[in-house]
């Protein structure tokens, strides 16, 4: 396909038109604000029909190779889909952690055999994937991970506990991270990286309950769960660097994404309409200068984002500090979501108390829920904490 400007201007038109012919109506339940808040079947079985049909309109995986049921196409195409889908504010495309990580660090890493066993699924929504990363009692030191797998003939048995699964419940296959040689050197050299099956005996769920009154999350249970021994990706005890891989695709420090629409987008846009529909004495916040300084001070963020991307998509611009940007972005945009969410709230006065289900709660708690929901934004993939010390020691040169 033509990569020159009118090619891709056409391209995105007849996006724009398709989508606009085919998003589906108002279910009649509430939707989920981003893949970590799909929480009934309802909203599951919703979501998988979105991305099928996605997919076979041929605007999922436009850049994965076709022999595994991609459109190896140019990955411009994909970005213009993401653009349109986010400018129609579309539902979601939910399977991200197949989709934006499992996917591309098997088709980067994996074998001939595991490309052709999983991406297909990934893409239709056939087959769910989760995260088996976090654990209840490390935080965020994910090289602590004490969950066990022993060898057993053809078989691993896995004892332990994983938490913050985000479709735990629903997935068919998990990434997992797991310890394999407990007397190993450091505590980096002993773990091992699997594709792991969630339908295996010792494997159980349970679902956690978020602040919002929503589920999405859950933690997971292997009690002496035995799964086949070829469900190791790469070599034992060589786990480590293929889950960095696997952060580096979650932080969006690599491209491959077969899509990067995992959020419905609330854009500045949007608080200034929310701020035009608000009145304080008598004329509505748009009017206030102080407002409207903060406003400005939001937009000039939201546009140095957009271009923070551009820019790092040109070495040319980035040999001061070599993957600054691509460190920086989940930080900086998770941490501006935030604080404008928490920033449409407060104008609300009184009804910032208000959520969705009341009836006078403005836009219907819109803003209130995105707060809450944004936490888990900021702490997924590495808590903001954990992103500013990345971007300190490996990107400007600090010492730890």
């Amino acid at each position: 396909m033509q990569t020159d400007a009118n090619s891709l201007a056409a391209f995105r038109a007849e996006v724009s038109q398709w989508l606009t012919e085919n998003i589906p109506a108002d279910p009649g339940f509430l939707l989920p604000q981003s893949f970590m808040e799909v929480g009934s079947e309802e909203q599951l079985e919703f979501l998988i029909a979105w991305q099928k049909k996605v997919y076979e309109a041929g605007y999922l995986g436009m850049a994965w190779p076709k022999e595994y049921g991609g459109g190896g196409m140019p990955q411009v195409y994909q970005n213009i889909v993401d653009e349109e889908l986010m400018n129609h504010k579309a539902p979601i495309i939910f399977n991200v952690i197949g989709l934006g990580w499992a996917g591309p660090l098997i088709l980067d890493m994996g074998t001939e055999e595991e490309k052709q066993k999983y991406i297909k699924g990934i893409l239709t929504a056939d087959d769910i994937w989760c995260q088996g990363f976090s654990e209840p009692d490390h935080g965020s030191d994910l090289g602590n991970a004490q969950t066990r797998a022993v060898r057993d003939g053809d078989d691993y048995i896995i004892n332990g506990s994983k938490i913050w699964t985000t479709f735990g419940n629903y997935a068919k296959y998990m990434i997992l991270l797991a310890r394999t040689n407990p007397d190993a050197p450091s505590k980096y050299a002993g773990l091992s990286f699997f594709l792991s099956p969630m339908h295996a005996d010792g494997i159980s769920t349970s679902p956690i309950q978020k602040i919002t009154g929503e589920y999405g999350f859950c933690q997971t249970f292997f009690d002496d769960a035995r799964i086949p021994a070829s469900c190791l990706m790469g070599e034992e005890n060589q786990g480590w660097k293929v889950a960095m891989r696997t952060l580096e695709y979650e932080r969006s420090v690599h491209g491959g994404q077969a899509s990067t629409y995992k959020f419905l987008p609330i854009a500045m846009a949007d608080l200034l309409n929310t701020c035009r529909t608000i009145e304080r004495d008598g004329q509505a916040l748009l009017e206030d200068p102080v407002v409207q300084d903060q406003l400005v001070q939001f937009l000039i963020e939201e546009k140095s984002l957009a271009l923070m991307k551009v820019r790092g998509d040109i070495p040319e611009l980035c040999t001061d500090y070599p993957f600054s940007l691509a460190l920086s972005g989940k930080l900086v945009a998770t941490e501006l979501f935030r604080r404008a969410r928490q920033y449409a709230v407060s104008l609300q006065g009184g009804k910032g108390g208000l959520y969705v289900g009341d009836d006078t709660a403005i836009e219907g708690g819109v803003w209130q829920r995105g707060y809450f929901n944004n936490f888990s934004a900021t702490i997924g993939g590495g808590t903001s904490q954990v992103q500013a010390n990345i971007i300190a020691e490996h990107a400007l040169g600090l010492p730890k």
